[in-house]
């Protein structure tokens, strides 16, 4: 069974960063596309990012290009979001997901990770 965990989110400054982790188990994640997303209090979940397993370019929301990478470790089986230059409107939970090359439809979830950032 496929598990997502994430972990690193917490309070930060503006201007400041954040790293976020995302452990993943339970099968071979070859054939899959890592996603990042957040969800704002009261509004919808938005795509952050995306990163193939395999290898390949990454996928970045305008919010956050330049300011947000995606990497991925493939001996610890886990994919990070770095994130810099924080804003107060990054404040969010947020989910790693993932999902097989072969569709659109993010199928796995991880619990989330709340990232708050203060003005």
């Amino acid at each position: 069974q496929v598990q997502l965990v994430e972990s690193g989110g917490g309070l930060v400054q503006a201007g400041g960063s954040l790293r976020l982790s995302c452990a993943a188990s339970g099968r071979t994640f070859r054939n899959y596309v890592m996603g990042w997303f957040r969800q704002a209090p009261g509004k919808e979940r938005e795509f952050v990012g995306a990163i193939p397993w395999s290898g390949g370019r990454t996928y970045y929301a305008d919010s956050v290009k330049g300011r947000f990478t995606i990497s991925r470790d493939n001996a610890k089986n886990t994919v990070d979001l770095q994130m810099s230059s924080l804003k107060p409107e990054d404040t969010a939970v947020y989910y790693c997901a993932a999902r097989t090359i072969a569709t659109m439809q993010y199928e796995h979830w991880g619990q989330g990770t709340q990232v708050t950032v203060s003005s």
